[in-house]
C-alpha cells in the first residue's frame, strides 16, 4: 500500500444495540443497521458489510435480505458480507441472491467466503462439521464457475449436478468481487491464492503483524499460481471516540462480557485489563481517539500490505450513541488523517 488512501468499511454482526439501559428488539436492530449503512454513506465510507451468524442478539442470518434493504436507501456505499458461511449455503442460491442484489444496487454488492468460525449453521441446515473443509472447497469450486457465466456443467458430493445450467439474472461481466475470508491458516491463504481471489484477514486478538507471514505466503502463492496481485484487507474489531480514555472505558464495558463468553466457548483468554491494555497497545484492538486508531490502521497498511481495512463496531449492547458516534468519527476524522499518514509515508519512501 502505498499513496493513495485504503479503503475504509465497517462490519457488523448484526449484534443486537440498547439505548437508555433497554435492550434493542431484534426487529429494531434491523432498522437501526439500515439507519446506520445511511450514516455511513453520508461519511464517506467506502463498503458496509454484514455477516452471517445464527446467536441469540445477532440478527444477521439472512444477509442478503438486509443487504437488499439497505441498498434501497443509499446510492453509493458498497454492500457486502462478512462472511458469507459457504460451507453451508447452497452455491446455486448465493448466486440468484447476490446477482439479484448486484442489479438491485447498480453494481454495488461484494462478498467474503469463508468456512465459519462458529459452526452454528451446520446443524441447523442438515450438514455435518466433520465434512468442514470438503465442503467449502467443492461449493467453492462451484460458486467461482457459476461466476463465470455461460452455461454451466458440474457435478460433486455436495447438491445436484447441473447440466449445461446458466443462471438468472445474470452477473455482470467477470462476476461480483469475492474475497476469502481467513483466521490464520496457512492452508485458507493458499486456497485464496489458487483462486486468484483478495485475502480479508480477521485479525481479533494478538499482534497483527504475526500474520506478515501470511500476507508473504499469499504473494508468494499468487505469482506461482500465475495470479495477477490482490487486494489484501484487515477485519478487526474496534470504536471511536472523541478521547482514547472515552473510548477504552466504554469498549471495555461492552467487550468484556462478549470475551468472557467466547473464552468460555472456544478457549480464549480471559478478558482481564492486563490483556486488554495489551490488545489497544499492540493487539489488534482498534479502539481510541480518531488520531490514535487512524495512527493504528496506518502502522497496519504499512506492515500487512493492506488496502482495506473493515472495522467491525457493533457489540451485544452496545449503546446506538456510541455506534453512531463511532461510524461518523471514522468516516470525517479517522479517514483524511489515514490520508495524511500514508502520504507521507508515500513521500518518505
Amino acid at each position: 500500500m502505498t499513496g493513495h488512501r485504503i479503503e475504509l468499511g465497517l462490519n457488523s454482526f448484526g449484534d443486537v444495540a440498547s439505548d437508555g439501559g433497554q435492550m434493542f428488539s431484534d426487529a429494531e436492530t434491523v432498522r437501526l443497521l439500515i439507519d446506520e449503512v445511511q450514516a455511513a454513506e453520508r461519511v464517506g465510507l467506502d463498503i458496509f458489510s454484514v455477516g452471517e451468524h445464527y446467536r441469540t442478539n445477532q440478527v444477521d442470518s439472512a444477509t442478503a435480505v438486509l443487504l437488499a434493504a439497505m441498498s434501497g436507501v443509499t446510492s453509493r456505499i458498497r454492500l457486502g458480507t462478512a462472511v458469507t458461511v459457504l460451507s453451508t449455503n447452497d452455491p446455486v442460491r448465493l448466486f440468484h441472491e447476490f446477482s439479484t442484489l448486484d442489479a438491485a444496487s447498480n453494481g454495488r454488492a461484494e462478498l467474503v467466503l469463508g468456512r465459519a468460525s462458529a459452526t452454528e449453521s451446520f446443524p441447523l441446515f442438515g450438514y455435518d462439521v466433520a465434512e468442514y473443509e470438503a465442503l467449502f472447497d467443492e461449493k467453492l469450486d462451484l460458486f467461482m464457475q457459476l461466476q463465470k457465466g455461460g452455461p454451466v456443467t458440474w457435478s460433486g458430493s455436495t447438491r445436484p449436478a447441473l447440466t449445461g445450467q446458466t443462471l438468472h439474472p445474470r452477473m455482470r461481466e467477470g462476476g461480483i468481487p469475492t474475497w476469502i475470508g481467513v483466521g490464520g491458516t496457512s492452508d485458507s491463504v493458499i486456497r485464496a491464492a489458487r483462486h486468484g481471489l483478495p485475502l480479508m484477514m480477521a485479525i481479533i486478538g494478538g499482534t497483527p503483524q504475526r500474520f506478515s507471514r501470511n500476507v508473504q505466503l499469499y504473494e508468494r502463492a499468487l505469482a506461482q499460481f500465475g495470479h495477477a496481485p490482490q487486494p489484501i484487507g484487515q477485519h478487526s474489531l474496534g470504536l471511536v471516540a472523541p478521547t482514547d480514555e472515552e473510548a477504552q472505558d466504554l469498549w471495555w464495558e461492552w467487550w468484556q462480557p462478549v470475551v468472557k463468553t467466547i473464552a468460555r466457548e472456544r478457549g480464549f483468554y480471559a478478558p482481564t485489563r492486563e490483556r486488554f491494555a495489551r490488545e489497544l497497545d499492540s493487539g489488534a484492538l482498534f479502539v481510541g481517539s480518531p488520531e490514535t486508531v487512524a495512527t493504528k490502521i496506518a502502522t497496519m497498511a504499512r506492515d500487512l500490505h493492506l488496502s482495506r481495512f473493515d472495522l467491525k463496531y457493533d457489540l451485544i449492547g452496545l449503546p446506538r450513541d456510541a455506534r453512531a458516534q463511532t461510524i461518523d468519527l471514522l468516516g470525517r476524522e479517522v479517514a483524511p488523517l489515514l490520508d495524511e499518514l500514508l502520504t507521507k509515508d508515500a513521500l518518505h519512501a
